[in-house]
């Protein structure tokens, strides 16, 4: 069994709506177990007993939330200490809004969690522009998704821009069942 952890916060809900759809996604690959936490519920011994960990945050101030960026360095720093998390997956998902139309910062946000990842050691999934769905939700970092309007009022995310975020949940998973039980070096 394939286990995926998908760490997120959120505000709104959005980040959460992407995280139920990452989750299904993942989910629709044989013999995948996935286990949703918020960043302050997640815990070592998730990650311990995760295959893949997909982070998912609210773009905030053109970064990560506090929330995510916390679980990083009070749990994930002893996987780096003792580098118990090289060769796990990992891979990213944002919402935002702000000012233009990707949703200001969102970029940054997904490279910052993906920085992250790769202090890990983890083998990290993109999202391919060949995804379906990709135009409305993807950048090549991750899945992304719009959550507001371009005068910053709230509107969720639409049903079309979860079609990559599905779609990357279940890349994450076929990745993560192909490489589970590989030896990490040589």
């Amino acid at each position: 069994m394939t286990q995926i952890l998908i760490v997120y916060a959120t505000d709104y809900g959005n980040t959460r709506k992407l995280a139920e759809t990452i989750a299904a996604g993942a989910r629709s690959v044989a013999d995948t177990e996935v286990v949703i936490k918020t960043a302050e519920e997640a815990k070592a011994e998730d990650l311990q007993a995760a295959d893949a960990l997909i982070l998912g945050s609210p773009v905030h101030m053109g970064s990560m939330d506090w929330r995510v960026k916390k679980f990083i360095d009070t749990v994930c720093s002893a996987f780096w200490m003792q580098n118990t998390a090289v060769g796990k997956v990992g891979a990213v998902f944002a919402t935002g809004s702000g000012y233009g139309n990707v949703g200001a910062g969102a970029e940054l946000t997904l490279l910052s969690m993906l920085n992250n990842l790769a202090e890990l050691g983890m083998v990290l999934v993109p999202l391919p522009k060949s995804t379906e769905g990709y135009a409305k939700s993807g950048l090549q970092w991750g899945a992304y998704a719009r959550s507001a309007g371009e005068n910053l009022e709230q509107t969720g995310v639409s049903d079309e821009s979860l079609v990559a975020v599905r779609h990357h949940g279940a890349h994450v998973a076929r990745v993560a069942a192909a490489l589970k039980g590989q030896p990490i070096f040589g």
